[in-house]
């Protein structure tokens, strides 16, 4: 007996890509507009999606949300947009392939940034970066909305590859009229002199406290944004740890000193990628990695 083509498919291509509209826009109304589908149609192919899976794929919530159980189906999703997008591209068509990745915002500020400038040479290619803590960013791979991930994570996600990168060193610095208030003599009153956090996941600062015996202090600033964080610490707003590459040149002009004590924090960086054949991503992923072998390998000669 013979099968045709639909008979072999078990997750349709057109209910794919509308559980994917309904990721990115959050409901199924505007899922149904992107699609020019009515929403009755859009919640008919996610029924017949998640019969065929045999498990509820989303939340039917404000924004909707995927559910686990989706989040295999949604990276089937981005996967058949990709390679889709790729085979256009190389038929001569004006398809643009959509690169999503995670990247942790102290790498986009320093040893990333050749990658936007290689990619920016690209024909045809959409960087859609997603910034995210490096210790949380392989949870936007295993949920399915990125392809590629820079993270702290050593094991793989299911369906990735896991690749070294290297480390980013970080110092303890501050500015040299705040360190000069909390330290006395060869001690640093590390409970009165306010601190900088990146945000609320944000525990690498904690790391120099434990190494002190000394518990975080009273007053702890949030600055959400790397480059922001620099300038917060040079203004004296409080201590934090910075990258290397961004804290040589205010130790060379006398804007930060580094906190005396302290030695260099390394935090190991991993590149996470779906295990899938793509040109693309093949492309991405020798581009961060050349990046990273010449960054970091600087970084190492400054600190």
């Amino acid at each position: 007996m013979k099968l045709c083509f639909t008979e072999l498919v078990r997750f349709h291509p057109a209910q794919l890509e509308t559980l994917l509209a309904i990721a990115e826009d959050g409901s199924f109304e505007a899922a149904a507009r992107r699609l020019h589908l009515t929403p009755s149609a859009v919640s008919q192919r996610i029924r017949a999606l998640e019969s065929a899976a045999g498990q509820v794929l989303v939340r039917r919530t404000t924004p909707a949300e995927i559910t686990d159980a989706g989040a295999p189906l949604l990276r089937l999703a981005q996967q058949l947009r990709m390679l889709t997008a790729e085979a256009g591209a190389e038929l001569g068509h004006d398809d643009v392939v959509e690169l999503r990745v995670a990247v942790n915002a102290d790498s986009l500020a320093t040893w990333f940034r050749p990658v936007l400038s290689a990619i920016g040479r690209l024909r045809n290619t959409a960087l859609q970066l997603a910034v995210e803590d490096e210790g949380h960013s392989h949870e936007l791979l295993r949920r399915g909305e990125v392809l590629a991930a820079v993270t702290k994570e050593p094991r793989p996600v299911q369906g990735c590859n896991v690749e070294f990168l290297g480390s980013l060193r970080y110092r303890a610095a501050a500015s040299p009229e705040l360190l000069a208030e909390h330290q006395h003599g060869a001690d640093v009153d590390w409970s009165a002199m306010p601190m900088l956090v990146f945000n609320e996941k944000d525990r690498l600062q904690d790391t120099v406290l434990a190494a002190h015996q000394a518990s975080r202090p009273r007053v702890i600033h949030r600055v959400p944004s790397s480059a922001d964080f620099f300038e917060a610490v040079r203004a004296g707003l409080g201590w934090g740890l910075i990258p290397v590459p961004q804290l040589v040149p205010a130790l060379q002009h006398g804007d930060l000193v580094c906190i005396p004590g302290t030695g260099p924090v390394d935090v190991d960086l991993f590149w996470q990628r779906w295990r899938l054949r793509s040109p693309a991503l093949d492309t991405l992923t020798d581009m961060v990695k050349a990046a990273a072998r010449s960054e970091m390998h600087r970084q190492e000669d400054s600190a």
